[in-house]
């Protein structure tokens, strides 16, 4: 199985980036699997949500190339993975804008002429793992853990259909825990494709 690594950091050596390859030495090390790591700064993306992709999302003209691309490689994927760091408590602003171009109408959703919705990315399970300055307690004491999951894992997320497997926040970054937080990264991705392996083997026991 095949997951994607979306990283969002524009240093190549921080604790973001050495994150997201221990996410994937973990998926690679876990059996048959592999990784594609998706660098949005330097691949240079470019977030602004402009009138090409307003135009796109009335469905009144196609999509912009670069989007179809990142689309492709989401849809090569049996996984979706994004790895950040916590700006103002949310995506920093590359991130955000790559899940606004990207997940668009007709492609992660459908906004119906009868004004129902149809949710098209059911078969794509997402991993999230935000890195933050702060320390546990401060998120936990004013919330700021319970308002990410609520605006991405369900505002964002469920609204396409798509499962979040895992949520992680690997925080206090600023203290002593960077060695700790790959060690970590690496069991996330080690389980990555647990789930799926684990329905493979009942559907193969049940047939």
């Amino acid at each position: 199985m095949h997951a994607l690594v979306v990283v969002s950091h524009p240093d190549p050596k921080s604790l973001t980036h050495a994150v997201a390859r221990a996410y994937a030495e973990g998926v690679a090390a876990s059996g048959d699997h592999s990784t594609e790591i998706a660098d949005l700064a330097a691949e240079g993306f470019q977030p602004a949500f402009g009138q090409a992709d307003a135009s796109a999302y009335l469905l009144q003209a196609p999509l912009p190339a670069d989007v179809l691309r990142e689309q492709q490689r989401i849809d090569r994927a049996d996984a979706l993975v994004l790895v950040y760091p916590v700006y103002w408590w949310s995506f920093p602003g590359q991130l955000k804008g790559w899940i606004d171009r990207v997940f668009s109408n007709g492609w992660a959703y459908d906004e119906r002429p009868d004004g129902s919705l149809g949710k098209r990315l059911g078969h794509l399970p997402i991993h999230l793992i935000g890195i933050g300055g702060a320390d546990g307690g401060t998120y936990a004491r004013h919330g700021y853990d319970k308002a990410m999951r609520t605006q991405i894992d369900h505002g964002i997320f469920d609204f396409c259909g798509a499962p979040v497997r895992t949520s992680e926040f690997l925080v206090d970054v600023n203290g002593q825990g960077g060695a700790a937080h790959l060690v970590t990264a690496r069991g996330l991705g080690s389980n990555a494709f647990a789930k799926e392996a684990s329905q493979r083997a009942a559907a193969e026991l049940a047939g």
